[in-house]
């Protein structure tokens, strides 16, 4: 099968424009990458199409949540030139009696308008703004600044770089044991096991010793309307930084409690997005946080790790819910969990105080709050929970 359009000499600027794509998708990529994509092509050939794809996608793709974005791309920059125009026939604007456009990841269809909208120059403003975010002095203020003040541009790119900021959880020991050289136990069976092997000879003495991981989590996300600028940040966040996590459990807090760990499955944090929005039913509604944590004790207790699980509840604190109730299911939830952290987005006002009663609830029921208002406070997140998991 042809790829691009390699009978007329082509093949190069394609590759440059499908690299412009991917970077407007969110794809990580440089000069260095672009070159090795370069010399793949030329050592794989064109004779094969799939040859060329798994190639490509082994020098461009460096993150698994990536991997779909870059085959979609792929599908629509090399193909048949004569199937290429009727592909774009169905990408434009749907018409009456014209066919359904092909069902595409947003990062996709957004790279994709872009690359279409490009022969018509961009307004004067928006050149500025663009230049403006992406500049040295412009990073540095977009890191500081709050996510509930950012434009329709700002907050599209901050959603593609709170992808990136890591949450490495501190490593706790744990209660199973694994071999290894040093420990207080002898590992017999292991033991006896390299003796028998070795004619009844015992070169070492194995031992057993504790294992270490990270702790369980279990994340509250509130999803009311006061909420609704950081929630689909946070998520997008969470979904990246705890990929590799063994356990963790997500719910939506809201006028009821929703089950999003499913929708954490996904690879996509796009994917992951749609399904928690199909998911949440009472999204950018109100908050009665008793009830929700009601819920979780009667459903979802088992979910509770004794009491090695690290919690975070992020919310405002606007609960409307009933103080007393909310207090009785925080003291349930501390006897059942390691630490509650509180990560508030009002903390980004100096003087802010927990005042109101579901706040003075949450300040007096969790273990310390914390700030996740912009991109600097999800930074240095991780360094926060490694000192509060290392306080007794």
């Amino acid at each position: 099968m042809l790829l691009g359009d390699a009978r007329h000499g082509k093949l190069l600027p394609n590759l440059g424009g499908f690299a412009r794509a991917l970077r407007r998708a969110g794809l990580p990529l440089d000069a260095s990458r672009i070159a090795l994509a370069a010399q793949a092509m030329q050592l794989v050939g064109l004779q094969r199409r799939d040859d060329l794809q798994a190639a490509l996608e082994a020098v461009l793709v460096g993150h698994e949540r990536d991997r779909g974005v870059f085959r979609e791309l792929f599908d629509a920059f090399f193909r048949d030139p004569a199937v290429a125009s009727k592909l774009l026939a169905q990408m434009l604007p749907s018409a009456e009696g014209r066919a359904d456009p092909p069902r595409q990841r947003p990062r996709v269809r957004e790279a994709l308008a872009a690359a279409r909208g490009r022969r018509e120059p961009p307004p004067r403003e928006q050149a500025v703004e663009f230049d403006a975010a992406m500049s040295a002095g412009g990073g540095r203020q977009l890191r500081h600044a709050d996510f509930n003040s950012l434009g329709a541009a700002e907050y599209r790119l901050l959603e593609r770089l709170v992808r990136d900021v890591p949450l490495p959880l501190p490593q706790l020991p744990a209660r199973r044991l694994r071999g290894g050289l040093r420990g207080a136990r002898a590992d017999w069976p292991r033991l006896l096991r390299a003796a028998a092997r070795r004619g009844g000879e015992c070169v070492e003495l194995p031992r057993l010793q504790r294992r270490c991981e990270a702790p369980p989590l279990l994340v509250l996300v509130d999803v009311s309307g006061s909420m609704e600028r950081y929630t689909r940040l946070l998520l997008a966040f969470l979904h990246s930084a705890t990929r590799g996590l063994r356990r963790r459990d997500v719910f939506a807090v809201g006028t009821s409690l929703t089950d999003l760990t499913a929708a954490f499955e996904h690879a996509d944090s796009d994917e992951m997005l749609a399904a928690a929005a199909a998911a949440v039913s009472d999204f950018a509604g109100g908050t009665r946080l008793g009830e929700c944590l009601a819920t979780l004790r009667r459903e979802h207790a088992r979910r509770l790790v004794g009491r090695r699980t690290l919690v975070l509840l992020i919310s405002d604190g606007l609960d409307t819910g009933e103080p007393a109730q909310l207090q009785q299911e925080l003291a349930w939830l501390r006897r059942r969990s390691r630490r509650i952290l509180w990560l508030n987005p009002l903390l980004r006002y100096s003087a802010y105080e927990p005042s109101a009663r579901g706040a003075a609830a949450l300040h007096a029921g969790s273990d310390a709050m914390l700030a996740v208002h912009n991109l600097a406070s999800l930074e240095q997140l991780a360094a926060s929970l490694a000192e509060l998991l290392r306080r007794r």
